[in-house]
């Protein structure tokens, strides 16, 4: 660890401005509703693609939900059909359908969230840090990345919004946020049930993923009470074969309970939802690079792992019609427990094993007050936010050390917010746009460093955060700290409309809290930096500022939808894991606030209803990211130079693009659908120090759906990742390896110095659905 005389980096735009010139010569955009009137004959005659493409958004927060063509604000939203056709059965399936966007789970821990949006992403499992990108589901913020990419069924629509959301959204929406808005209870009778079986085709590889789920909903009392009431289940039994024992590895269970309930009293609508969630099964599918090709499959680990998570969510949503605008109340609830086993060595022996566990607990409230006239829209509102965070490690680690390491921390978080935001307009095409939130976060932290310490547990509260610890008398236990943060975030721009389509800039400001890791293993090296003068245990905010102008147009027939944004990301004191290879505990996270940086990029989408049975659509995005300045040693080498400068962001893929068709083909009573899709991902930096890597995928998904004669039958069959390429979570730098390390680190070198615990995602599969709904 090295702090010294910060490094900066001189201004460099030649290639900022490359990629403008090229991104202004390949206009392209977004996934956009088709604006075109159409009566009933001509909807009907369009069958399944006329509701593919009527996409409304929530993000806004305004009186009404709005069409995502005319919101200032680069937006990428999927409608119940959209999902449907493109067969998304977890969060993580989207990001194959949006430029500069992944939604990848890390694989350390099964649905563990670590996405990023235009280069602001997190490389972490540790709970207690806070994400760049924030998760919604039905208005309710997620307080942690834990059990958030897992299996979604019955939704309405899922919302994408690119860049800082920090005014309506506030905190750790740096990079954008993630709107997920489950199904709600309609006022006829119907339902949908559905069966799929899906797996690896290619030889030698683990066994069949069930799934059946199902979802009635209706009125109790008409026009006045109505119910919905869903369950799923799922059986993986696991895409991979572990070459230590031929056993599958990667099998899970999952259980999910739905139900909601809605109320229509006059000008109050009172909406309920409660969902319960099981799943456990194996630990991570590791790989070792120093052991196989990072080109491959292959795993072999003497210890298959388990996980365990429940969660309980719940929601009630209060709208009220008064005076001008809506009352619009949102309280929220949230507990998740969770427990992890895992083979951190990735290899067949017993080199470094771990095991968690995390209790969360959170309650939100929000509450807003919206009015839209001609004139403006205005929202106004506050919001509360309290949650309880504890996590405990254990480490066994036999050939460094004989005892086993103990330690994590709790947390007591409250964050307090007021927000407004508008857009008035001076003319019938041009508006101005501000908004402004306040907000203070108080985060209380009791931490236990990660040592040799005779056994506690965090959770059970029997852990020491004072003293001495006994077995190692040079060390202290651990610390209890408090910080608060407060400041304001603001927003302002403009808007022009004209002939459907629009251009608009802004100007946003938004921060990702600061707080405490729970995952510290060289307990005199943290107290070094944390006691010296200027020092402190936590890690400081992360301060973005984003400059951007967009374009969105639309043909007046709807036929063709442009979208192109160009924007500039400047990031103050950026909050970053620093992933090392450690020989005293297998792997160091050290969190600190490392450097300033900027990022450049371009993004653009389109859609093209080339006819009432075909739509092409495409999108591409380019970034550039550059360090301004150094305040960390981050490429380990000792001093802070040129070498630190050099190196790439974590999680910034420099070009993403993609394409896809959706076909309709009409056989008389029934019709077949078929999709296609290909969406290309760069490389991108895992580590801070680049030694650790993610390599660029091509992947292609593909599923053909027959609407037969009868009324809400259909079979469908789909592929995905058909062209079966490798990815992980991560490719963490590990002390233990194999023949493959060349005992030498080097950024974006294939072969690791020793080895890596590399957490492998899917690779080819295909599978059949039948899906019945009246």
């Amino acid at each position: 660890m090295n702090f010294r005389t910060p490094v900066k980096r001189a201004p460099a735009l030649t290639k900022a401005a490359l990629l403008l010139c090229t991104a202004a010569a390949f206009p392209v955009a977004a996934q956009a509703q088709d604006t075109a009137e159409t009566d009933e004959e001509t909807t009907e005659e369009r069958g399944t693609l006329a509701n593919i493409g009527n996409i409304i958004v929530t993000g806004t927060k305004t009186q009404n939900p709005e069409d995502v063509q005319d919101v200032p604000l680069a937006v990428t939203a999927f409608n119940s059909d959209t999902l449907e056709a493109f067969k998304v059965r977890d969060v993580q399936g989207l990001t194959y359908s949006a430029p500069n966007v992944s939604l990848d789970q890390i694989g350390t821990s099964r649905g563990q969230a670590n996405f990023s949006i235009r280069g602001l992403g997190i490389n972490s499992s540790i709970p207690s840090i806070d994400p760049t990108v924030g998760v919604f589901v039905d208005g309710v913020y997620l307080g942690t990345n834990g059990g958030v990419v897992f299996d979604l069924f019955d939704l309405d629509s899922v919302e994408i919004l690119r860049g800082p959301q920090g005014v309506l959204f506030g905190r750790n929406v740096t990079g954008g946020a993630v709107l997920i808005n489950t199904g709600n209870p309609t006022e006829d009778f119907r339902g949908k049930f559905r069966a799929a079986v899906d797996g690896p085709v290619d030889g030698g590889r683990g066994g069949a993923n069930y799934t059946a789920s199902g979802v009635i909903s209706g009125p109790i009392v008409e026009d006045t009470l109505l119910f919905k009431v869903g369950a799923y289940y799922n059986n993986d039994q696991g895409y991979f074969t572990n070459l230590f024992d031929g056993s599958n590895q990667g099998a899970a269970e999952t259980y999910i309970l739905r139900g909601a309930l809605e109320a229509r009293l006059g000008d109050l609508t009172l909406t309920g939802k409660i969902d319960y969630f099981d799943s456990e099964g194996d630990g991570p599918a590791a790989q070792n690079r120093g052991i196989f090709e990072r080109d491959t499959f292959d795993l072999a680990i003497n210890n298959r792992g388990a996980y365990a998570n429940e969660t309980i969510n719940a929601s009630l949503t209060a709208e009220w019609d008064i005076g001008p605008g809506t009352l619009t109340n949102i309280f929220g609830y949230r507990e998740y427990s969770a427990t992890t086993d895992a083979d951190i060595d990735a290899t067949t022996l017993f080199l470094f094993h771990s095991n968690t566990e995390t209790e969360q607990d959170q309650i939100s409230n929000e509450l807003r007050y919206a009015v839209s006239t001609d004139a403006f829209d205005l929202t106004v509102g506050g919001f509360y936010f309290d949650q309880s965070l504890a996590y405990t490690e254990v480490r066994d680690l036999p050939p460094l050390s004989a005892l086993t390491f103990y330690g994590g921390g709790r947390q007591d978080h409250e964050v307090l917010g007021a927000f407004a935001s508008g857009q008035f307009k001076l003319t019938d095409s041009f508006s101005i746009i501000g908004g402004i939130r306040w907000s203070q976060e108080t985060k209380d932290a009791e931490v236990t460093y990660i040592r040799p310490r005779v056994a506690c547990s965090v959770v059970d509260g029997t852990c020491p955060t004072s003293g001495v610890n006994s077995l190692i008398p040079t060390e202290n236990n651990g610390f209890t700290d408090s910080v608060r943060f407060t400041n304001w975030s603001p927003k302002a721009g403009v808007q022009y409309e004209f002939n459907d389509s629009q251009i608009y800039a802004h100007w946003t400001r938004g921060f990702r809290s600061g707080g405490y890791n729970f995952r510290i293993t060289n307990a005199n090296a943290f107290e070094a930096i944390a006691l010296a003068p200027g020092g402190s245990f936590n890690f400081g905010e992360e301060q973005v500022d984003n400059y951007e102008i967009g374009g969105k147009f639309q043909t007046v027939d709807g036929a063709l939808t442009l979208n192109v944004a160009a924007y500039i990301t400047e990031i103050q004191d950026m909050q970053r894991e620093v992933n090392q290879s450690s020989a005293t505990a297998g792997v160091a996270q050290s969190i600190f606030n490392t450097a300033d940086a900027s990022i450049f990029g371009v993004e653009a989408e389109a859609r093209m209803q080339v006819t009432d049975s075909f739509i092409v659509t495409a999108n591409i995005g380019f970034i550039d990211d550059s360090y301004d300045e150094i305040l960390f040693d981050i490429s380990g080498d000792g001093v802070i130079n040129d070498t630190d400068l050099a190196l790439r962001l974590p999680r910034v893929p420099e070009v993403t693009w993609g394409m896809g068709i959706i076909h309709e083909l009409f056989l008389g009573d029934s019709e077949i659908l078929t999709r296609i899709n290909y969406q290309y991902r760069d490389e991108f930096a895992y580590t801070d120090n680049n030694f650790g890597f993610v390599q660029d995928i091509s992947n292609l998904e593909a599923n053909v759906t027959w609407n037969t004669p009868m009324d809400g039958l259909s079979f469908s069959i789909y592929g995905r990742n058909l062209l079966d390429q490798v990815q992980v979570g991560g490719d963490t730098q590990i002390p233990f390896g194999g023949p493959l390390g060349n005992g030498v680190n080097r950024p974006f070198d294939p072969a690791p110095a020793a080895g890596t615990f590399s957490p492998l995602s899917k690779g080819r599969q295909l599978g059949i659905e039948a899906l019945f709904e009246f």
